[in-house]
């Protein structure tokens, strides 16, 4: 067994191309001349992958399914109370880069991560999220080394594209009132008999925060933008 298990963040799932057509276009109508940044917000169809994607890694499958209700959320934080774009993206990364497989099972790690998701289906990709979770197979190697992470969080702000879209129309964003925020920090990734190490994180995710309701995680984009 290598001394070093691959870490949460490194798993992530290839996006359809239903659910980019579907994320791209809503993103568009919202943000009007953000079509570069809306092409990062892509993914799942609103139908099930097509014949021409069954043949993406099959480890995709499980990250993809809705979690066990009844399976709890384990370490993984509860939805903060927050209104703001950039602090809950700031919130959103930290759970992202933290995990604790010595009390967490892997229903349980999907089951907290699927609670900081909008409830506008139109809006939501879960499978960019659910894709963060490595394999149920890897998950069981990862917990056999008590391997569990913590994040810190050094910064985080809006693209230059989205703040040129936003100083261009700003009545735009009111159609889904969704933010493209990108979040730098660090992950402290650990296990037993002393093995650990720390690695740079960065993520652009999408999130909605509709006038007077808390933020709530709609997206990760699949390559980060500065």
């Amino acid at each position: 067994m290598p001394n070093r298990l691959p870490s949460l963040s490194g798993y992530g799932v290839t996006w359809s191309a239903n659910k980019r057509v579907a994320i791209v276009a809503l993103v568009i109508a919202a943000l009007l001349a953000l079509a570069a940044t809306a092409a990062w917000f892509t993914g799942r169809g609103e139908h099930h992958q097509s014949a021409n994607t069954t043949s993406q890694n099959s480890s995709s499958s499980p990250s993809e399914a809705a979690p066990k209700p009844s399976a709890g959320s384990g370490s993984v934080p509860k939805l903060p109370q927050i209104a703001e774009p950039v602090a809950f993206a700031k919130a959103a990364a930290q759970m992202l880069w933290s995990y604790d497989t010595r009390d967490t099972s892997r229903d349980q790690q999907l089951a907290g991560m699927r609670a900081w998701m909008t409830k506008e289906t139109k809006y939501t990709d879960w499978a960019s999220v659910s894709g963060q979770v490595p394999d149920p197979l890897l998950w069981s190697r990862m917990a056999d080394q008590d391997q569990h992470a913590s994040a810190t969080v050094t910064e985080g702000h809006y693209p230059g594209a989205f703040k040129q879209a936003l100083a261009e129309d700003p009545s735009a964003i009111t159609e889904a009132y969704i933010y493209v925020v990108t979040v730098n920090g660090k992950q402290q990734i650990e296990w037993k008999k002393g093995g650990g190490g720390a690695e740079d994180r960065a993520v652009t995710l999408a999130v909605q925060c509709r006038p007077a309701h808390d933020c709530t995680l709609a997206a990760i984009a699949p390559s980060v933008t500065q």
